[in-house]
């Protein structure tokens, strides 16, 4: 694998940044391991990592329908449950989760209480297929993506956009599997992970708000596909795979400039991942074991809505 200039990239090592405690995992049967991971009793399966303003870290439990705090000194602490799947995260300016949940469409949560409400639960009275992942841009614009059961048999997976005011726009509605998303650091690029496609797909966003001209960014393989995405400062993106257990760094031409690699013992399973705020650590959400991971790389993030990027 080498990047446009002939090269092979970095392989940079991941470490253990910490993992879901005994305690609070639950080995039991759950709707959505059954469709997802059937024939297995998954006792967790973390996603939707995010850093707020103060440096807490959340996650999310998807068949388990609930959200955790992992402290600095790597304690956990579930904050809610949403009675779904809650799966992306998103920090909102005024210190809310925001959670794409794939019964319940896209909630918000109050960390400091646990309650969740319903921010946009369907569209035209017609529910969401499966809401996956999401991100705000500079403006506290909502992107988020309606995953479903979308795949290259069925590529009719979607992407929206929830603006401030309300308004919600169908920009993307041929998706095999859309998953992952992010903005450029400049704004001006829309990235979409299409998982079972096994791509990452890019859109210059017009002034208008709309897309043009979307196309393959990079192209993958294996038994599954792109996952979670960060965009970074360079302009390029991280790319989370989750079946390759490995975590991809684009540069703003689409080229693997570098590799991280999860440790012995966990993988193959990356699913997610997000900056540490003003950091270029990265945490790593490895879905296989139920443990995160952290890797230093030679970017750093994108300017954060909720960090006062805008």
């Amino acid at each position: 694998m080498f990047n446009y200039r002939l090269e092979p990239p970095t392989l940079i090592e991941a470490s253990v940044y910490g993992r879901l405690p005994d305690a609070l995992r639950l080995p039991r049967p759950s709707a959505w391991a059954e469709a997802n991971k059937p024939g297995h009793v998954i006792d967790c399966f973390l996603e939707g990592p995010v850093f707020d303003a103060q440096g807490r870290l959340y996650v999310t439990d998807i068949p388990h329908g609930r959200i955790f705090r992992v402290d600095a000194g790597g304690d956990w602490t579930q904050v809610a449950e949403t009675g779904g799947w809650p799966n992306g995260l998103a920090v909102h300016a005024d210190g809310s989760l925001w959670v794409a949940d794939y019964r319940h469409g896209i909630l918000r949560c109050d960390p400091a209480t646990g309650a969740v409400e319903t921010v946009l639960g369907h569209r035209n009275s017609e529910s969401f297929r499966g809401v996956n992942d999401l991100v705000f841009d500079r403006d506290g614009n909502l992107y988020f993506t309606d995953q479903g059961q979308t795949g290259m048999h069925d590529p009719t997976g979607r992407v929206y956009r929830l603006r401030t005011d309300g308004r919600l726009d169908l920009l993307l509605a041929n998706a095999p599997s859309p998953n992952g998303v992010a903005i450029s650091a400049d704004g001006k690029v829309l990235f979409v992970a299409v998982t079972r496609g096994n791509q990452v797909w890019r859109a210059p966003l017009q002034r208008d708000g709309s897309i043009t001209k979307m196309g393959a960014f990079q192209t993958f393989y294996g038994a599954s596909g792109p996952d979670g995405l960060a965009a970074t400062d360079a302009g390029g993106v991280l790319v989370a795979h989750a079946s390759l257990g490995a975590v991809f760094v684009l540069d703003a031409h689409g080229s693997i400039t570098h590799v991280v690699k999860c440790p012995d013992g966990c993988g193959p399973t990356l699913t997610n991942l997000t900056f540490q705020p003003g950091m270029r650590r990265v945490v790593i959400t490895d879905s296989s074991t139920g443990t995160l991971l952290q890797a230093e790389l030679p970017c750093g993030p994108a300017p954060a809505y909720h960090l006062g990027g805008a």
